[in-house]
């Protein structure tokens, strides 16, 4: 079976005011299987939408490339099996939620009012039907989107901040609703900085940064490795000079020790440490790695580098 986006050093360049050449996609490597939920995640100005746009051949690339459901992105018939929902879709808002998906029905040339009350179901709009686009709230537009998404039965959905600006309870039906999609068989690329819900729903990830892939791979992999934090009271001065392993942060005041450990540590030591100095521990907590702590730390430690490659110019 051929992966639903495959890219082999797939580049994007612009020509700079200088009269040079700036890469804001660089030898883009990504890897999606079929079936799965895919996060691309990274800061503003990293290279998502400029890459979601050469998948979708809406941009062409520098040079590399690039295939979808292992037919290259140029070919008009893969198109027919893609649906994309921008950050902000732009509606008629004078029109209703049933005359919206009619209107996209018929640009497939699709006719068939039964499927699109069928999709206004699924996405639970079919009571507001009748009401305009501008009487909808922002989750009422994002759900309009997913099912105007839907009309072409698509076997893969491009998705653009699915749950930015969503209160929580709209947050949780688009969620469950791009977990449904999945359990249907389609593969959903999203592209979001709302890390708290592509930790939730994502199957894998990657993080592009600066147009670079900095890490690729399944969630439970990259989130591998957590921290422990043990938390003390009574301790001498003494022990918490004497704690120093790598990657460790160790904090103390009046008696009272925290000390934030990697789950993979001496864990034992410390304690020893502690108890042989009389003092008393409180709490041992510990902790998954987050998304959001992987997220910064790679972002942080590719920016470092990259200074410090400029700084020995």
């Amino acid at each position: 079976m051929p992966a639903a986006i495959e890219t082999n050093k797939l580049t994007k360049s612009y020509k700079t005011k200088n009269r040079g050449t700036t890469n804001v996609v660089n030898n883009l490597d990504l890897h999606v299987e079929e079936g799965e939920i895919f996060g691309f995640l990274g800061p503003n100005g990293a290279g998502k939408t400029t890459t979601i746009k050469m998948l979708l051949n809406v941009i062409t690339p520098t040079s590399g490339e690039a295939q979808i459901l292992g037919k290259d992105v140029d070919d008009i018939e893969v198109h027919r099996l893609l649906s994309y929902l921008p950050e902000k879709p732009y509606y008629y808002e004078h029109m209703t939620g049933m005359e919206i998906l009619k209107f996209y029905a018929s640009l497939f040339g699709i006719n068939d009012n039964e499927k699109c009350m069928r999709l206004l179901e699924k996405v639970n709009l079919a009571g507001d039907m009748n009401k305009t686009i501008n009487q909808y709230s922002k989750g009422m537009q994002q759900r309009i989107g997913l099912a105007q998404s839907l009309l072409n039965d698509p076997k893969l959905l491009f998705l653009d901040e699915p749950t930015g600006g969503l209160d929580p309870i709209a947050h949780i039906e688009i969620r469950d609703l791009i977990l449904q999609f999945r359990d249907e068989g389609k593969t959903v690329f999203i592209s979001s900085h709302e890390l708290s819900d592509v930790e939730r729903i994502c199957d894998r990830v990657a993080i592009i940064n600066k147009g670079t892939i900095e890490k690729q791979g399944k969630l439970e992999d990259l989130l591998a490795g957590g921290r422990v934090e043990i938390t003390a009271d009574g301790v001498p001065q003494n022990v918490s000079d004497s704690i120093k392993l790598t990657d460790t942060i160790v904090s103390f005041k009046d008696g009272r020790i925290i000390v934030d450990m990697p789950d993979s540590a001496d864990t034992n030591s410390v304690i020893d440490s502690i108890r042989t100095g009389k003092g008393t521990i409180s709490s041992i907590i510990p902790r998954r790695k987050r998304l959001e702590d992987l997220f910064i730390e790679t972002v942080r430690d590719a920016n470092q580098v990259i200074k410090d490659k400029e700084d020995a110019k």
